[in-house]
């Protein structure tokens, strides 16, 4: 009964693109995970994607900054990526009084020496609810299709975790 009132919001995330999908009306958006951000004290968010760099222009002391953008990890800054993933997401999500928070799939891209460490896991994790989801599932693995994210029946071939 519920299952019509669900979110999927399905995320993307790579130090060049992230790509931000909400499964059930097929909005997406793919751009650079940049934030332009302006000068202290105020540090306002002047642009996110592929505005920031042109909303800094002209803004004296401001910042373009890309928290996924790091040799070691694939979150440098959890401050500016939530405040990234936040502003992506909703841009895509329902604004309908009748639908539920997201559940978000964060899907991280990449394969770094190790895999992604469980700590890289727990930041996904906290992204996610800090936009605003009810609940966050990690997949480790290839792209996934809507029918996987809808379904619940992620390939045998990656690693879910909820």
């Amino acid at each position: 009964m519920f299952d019509s009132f669900k979110q999927f919001i399905y995320v993307r995330i790579s130090p060049d693109l992230l790509s931000v999908k909400n499964i059930k009306s097929g909005e997406c958006i793919s751009e650079v995970p940049e934030l332009a951000i302006s000068a202290p004290p105020d540090q306002k968010i002047l642009g996110v994607g592929a505005a920031a760099r042109s909303s800094a222009v002209g803004q004296a002391g401001a910042v373009v900054l890309n928290p996924f953008a790091h040799p070691r990890s694939l979150v440098s800054d959890f401050t500016v990526a939530q405040q990234l993933i936040k502003a992506f997401v909703t841009r895509v999500k329902s604004s309908s009084a009748m639908t539920m928070n997201p559940i978000i799939i964060f899907h991280p891209l990449g394969n770094p020496d190790g895999s992604f460490t469980q700590v890289e896991g727990r930041a996904f994790r906290e992204l996610g609810f800090g936009a605003g989801a009810y609940k966050v599932i990690l997949w480790y693995g290839g792209e996934l299709t809507d029918q996987e994210i809808l379904s619940g029946q992620y390939p045998s071939h990656g690693r879910v975790i909820e």
